[in-house]
């Protein structure tokens, strides 16, 4: 046969076969073959081996769950000071807005001097293996930039996910499992929607690998109607007898590192669906973190990062939408949407920090809690809506972190009386991202990709960013 008709049979065999189960299932995962040599610079003194992220998109109000404010409650329905919001950016409050108190109540958490929000009383019981941060900033005041600039470092869509670039660094600790699996909840996308987990302008491979709630967990990973595994074992055996001889004739790396990708794909349709069975788990398991497998929800994710780490998952991200309480209804109000908001993390947060530690998985993974940004003092009252709520605000929020290389049961900075700016102990989201790159043992300075005649960071290209060494134990 001559090379066109060689060309033209190897195409027709992919078109008919395992284009199905890799290149759409997946798009690529092999990152442990994308790790060059001159990367190895860029590697220190791993404190954590995994991270799982719970990412409360639409942002919670720090003033309701973590950052109590008494002066704020004794002046709740009283004008706000013009320095609130005169020269102010905010997204949606016009006109004199009024101050709003804290509805709801606050606890001590067990075994600190920690206040938080009554409406978590599960969380409560172990937030003294937490440190939580009063103190942080972001540059956005918009959801998607905010996310964009938290999750890929740049507020512009085309950036490389956290996950991505930690895959970049690091890449994967399975062999049959993909290394960034991200889930989302809450009904909806974030706002950023899928370019949070995109590689961007990193090798695609890279990508995270969305698992659903329903029906099959990866898309396309599946076989189609007809083919069995047999078959597709078969198929395999001959594209790597093809690709063996196309490597040996041309010598591109790619082309080797595109099979591993189907073999990866291949190995999935086994392991993916027993990492997520819920079923599997005691029956004393799904009762504390309030999971079934019949449903769709918060608590679900929760429990199947868990088994995702403990089967070698590096990086989980789970995106839980419903947070954005601007009070312009009850579907995202103070008094109706927040309170059940709660009870869905409550139990689920808690059971998740209590299993990992249980397990000894906690003192190699990181837990990261929080939004995109914070809420304003100042109730919204959008379009005159009675309905309470928050507008945007950049300026302050409350994150927590949890497990390797973090303190216990500290609490880190301060805002004002009316929890309006950081008054001491500032962590800018791009701080926070050189911090988690440290703890998995990336010099978040010296990781770089080129890209457009610039060496990329996911931290962005000033020197400002810090690790936030006050934060480690």
């Amino acid at each position: 046969m001559s090379e066109l008709g060689d060309l033209l049979a190897r195409r027709a065999f992919l078109k008919g076969s395992l284009l199905d189960l890799g290149g759409m299932a997946l798009g690529g995962l092999l990152a442990r073959e994308v790790r060059p040599a001159d990367r190895e610079s860029a590697v220190v003194a791993p404190r954590a081996k995994h991270v799982i992220w719970l990412h409360m998109a639409g942002a919670p109000p720090q003033h309701d769950l973590f950052d109590p404010k008494p002066k704020l409650r004794e002046l709740n329905g009283t004008p706000a000071p013009n320095e609130l919001f005169a020269g102010q950016r905010l997204a949606f409050i016009k006109g004199h807005p009024k101050l709003l108190g804290a509805p709801h109540p606050f606890v001590r958490a067990r075994g600190t001097d920690l206040e938080m929000c009554a409406l978590l009383p599960r969380l409560s019981q172990v937030m003294d293996r937490v440190t939580l941060v009063r103190s942080m900033t972001t540059e956005e005041f918009n959801h998607a930039p905010a996310e964009l600039l938290l999750f890929t470092g740049n507020a512009r869509f085309g950036g490389a996910s956290m996950g991505s670039w930690i895959q970049y660094g690091l890449g994967s600790l399975s062999e049959d499992l993909p290394a960034y699996v991200v889930m989302v909840s809450g009904g909806s996308d974030p706002t950023g929607g899928k370019s949070l987990w995109s590689s961007g302008f990193l090798p695609s491979e890279l990508q995270g690998v969305q698992l659903r709630s329903r029906g099959e967990a990866v898309l396309y990973l599946e076989n189609p109607p007809g083919v069995t595994r047999e078959r597709r074992r078969a198929e395999l055996d001959a594209l790597r007898a093809l690709n063996q001889a196309e490597h040996a004739r041309a010598g591109d790396p790619e082309t080797l590192a595109r099979l591993e990708q189907y073999e990866l794909a291949f190995r999935m349709q086994m392991t993916v669906p027993e990492a997520t069975d819920l079923a599997s788990e005691p029956a004393e398991v799904r009762e504390l973190y309030g999971a079934n497998p019949r449903e769709s929800s918060f608590a679900n994710h929760c429990l199947r990062a868990r088994r995702l780490v403990e089967r070698g998952v590096r990086f989980v991200q789970l995106f839980d939408w419903g947070w954005d309480i601007h009070g312009t209804g009850a579907h995202d109000d103070l008094l109706t949407q927040f309170p059940q908001k709660c009870r869905d993390l409550d139990r689920p947060v808690a059971a998740l920090l209590l299993d990992l530690e249980r397990r000894g998985l906690l003192e190699e993974t990181l837990v990261v809690w929080g939004g995109e940004f914070g809420r304003t003092p100042m109730v919204e009252s959008r379009d005159g809506s009675t309905f309470l709520g928050r507008d945007h605000h950049p300026g302050c929020f409350s994150i927590w972190l949890a497990g390797a290389g973090v303190k216990r049961g500290y609490v880190h900075g301060a805002t004002d009386e009316l929890g309006f700016r950081v008054v001491d102990g500032e962590i800018t989201v791009r701080d926070l991202q050189a911090t988690v790159l440290h703890l998995l043992g990336l010099d978040p300075h010296r990781l770089r990709y080129p890209y457009q005649g610039l060496e990329q960071r996911l931290i962005g290209p000033a020197e400002g960013p810090r690790i936030a060494r006050e934060l480690l134990g």
